[in-house]
Parts: structure tokens; C-alpha cells; sequence
């Protein structure tokens, strides 16, 4: 499939490419560039780094101690709000 650079840089993924792959627009993508000058693009996903507090570690330490099966019920709360 051939595609273009524009004046900026930049590049289209055609529609198709981005319905199969799930990418929409804000989508991160990582670029490996190959020996011998192939490019290859990797879907990534951006996890945010969160800073809890003393109250949110504890719940967290809760939910981490249920081990498997239902969530803790203020999981389960906050979900439903």
C-alpha cells in the first residue's frame, strides 16, 4: 500500500489500516526502523502514572489480598456511580 509524506512529515494510515489495527485518533504508535531501512509501526498503549494516597494504597493492598474471583465492593461502587 503506498502512502505519502506530506510537507510536515507527516503520514496517513489509510482507514482501513486503522479499523483493523483498533487505532483511533489520539492512538500511540512506536517506530522501529530495521536494518536495511524497513519501518515497522507497534500499536502502544499509554498507561498515566498514578500517585495514590494513604486511603487509596490501602485499597489497593485490600483488592490485591481478595485474590481471584469477585471484586472488592468498593470497586464494585465506584464502577456503578
Amino acid at each position: 500500500m503506498l502512502v505519502k509524506i506530506d510537507q510536515r512529515g507527516s503520514l496517513n494510515l489509510p482507514a482501513k489500516i486503522r479499523k483493523s489495527l483498533g487505532l483511533e485518533k489520539g492512538s500511540s504508535l512506536e517506530i522501529e526502523v530495521k536494518e536495511g531501512g524497513s519501518i515497522t509501526l507497534h500499536p502502544v498503549e499509554i498507561h498515566r502514572t498514578l500517585r495514590l494516597s494513604d486511603s487509596g494504597l490501602d485499597k489497593l493492598s485490600a483488592a490485591r489480598e481478595s485474590g481471584a474471583g469477585e471484586l472488592p465492593k468498593w470497586i464494585t461502587d465506584k464502577m456503578n456511580q
